[in-house]
């Protein structure tokens, strides 16, 4: 749920993320006020700290029932490079990632969308000397917190169940911090053209037909050839394919473009997104 108490953004010193990766001058993209946005939400949520645990338990319950029970009647599926894996062990990736988009979505849109129509928490914001594009910043690197916090302990479920089969797994939770990042722009992007709650529709539209049809549960293959030109254009299908192939040890340089896609997606949400607030509130 949005958060009701928005306590002062300059109470405590600067700790939350390292100042020396905000501060890029008077002008640009970001800056040292975007860190005290971070401060402001960990604040917030030191109160209401069970809403950050529901984002982890949603696809902890997947993976338990989806992933072993009905893993137990699936057997083996043919994953990356037609190797034979377990149906859990080819779930699991998925799940992580759909966790990061779904934690980074839920911060970038409905809480944004919240701040800066009712709590109108921006524009006092912008009364200070931070400017729009530090918002960004900041909500951005929110979510990102958030995220790296359900990466890591999903990923300690992952290792405690044994669906961990490769070294190259220790590079799971940055790729999901970096599919969170790619959402978290977009979606605060979106959010900016939004008027109503109605219009909240649109963001379910995108994201539940992604978690169900990007390869979660089923191979490409099973799909018909004009459904998978559709799907391998999907941003949960890049995440997908990057961690099932880190956790499965499957890697080689036809990751790098699904890398390349989702660190431009969330530089364009997040140059939109300041643009976006500088118009609506300083135009």
């Amino acid at each position: 749920m949005p958060e009701l108490t928005v306590p002062t953004l300059r109470e405590l010193p600067l700790r939350i993320l390292p100042p020396a990766l905000l501060r890029t001058g008077r002008y640009g993209l970001g800056g040292r006020g975007s860190a005290h946005l971070v401060e402001r939400h960990a604040r917030v949520y030191r109160r209401t700290w069970g809403v950050l645990i529901s984002g982890f338990v949603e696809p902890l319950f997947y993976l338990l029932s989806i992933g072993i029970g009905l893993g137990k009647l699936v057997g083996t599926v043919t994953g990356p490079g037609g190797h034979v894996i377990g149906f859990t062990s080819f779930v699991a990736p998925a799940l992580l990632a759909t966790s990061a988009m779904n934690g980074a979505v839920l911060d970038s849109t409905f809480n944004v969308f919240f701040r800066l129509k009712y709590a109108k928490l921006y524009d006092s914001t912008l009364a200070t000397p931070m400017r729009a594009d530090e918002i960004a910043l900041g909500e951005i690197g929110w979510a990102l917190i958030r995220g790296s916090l359900y990466a890591t302990a999903f990923m300690a479920v992952m290792l405690a169940l044994g669906l961990v089969h490769s070294a190259w797994a220790l590079l799971d939770v940055p790729v999901a911090i970096l599919i969170g990042f790619a959402f978290a722009g977009a979606g605060m992007a979106g959010t900016t053209f939004m008027r109503s709650w109605q219009h909240f529709e649109f963001i379910t539209l995108s994201t539940l037909p992604m978690f169900l049809f990007s390869t979660t549960f089923y191979p490409l293959g099973v799909y018909p050839r004009p459904v998978q030109m559709f799907i391998e254009v999907t941003p949960l299908y890049q995440g997908i394919v990057l961690l099932r192939g880190l956790t499965l040890g499957i890697v080689g340089p036809g990751l790098l473009p699904r890398v390349g896609y989702l660190v431009i997606m969330g530089i364009a949400g997040l140059i939109v997104a300041g643009r976006r607030i500088q118009r609506l509130l300083l135009a």
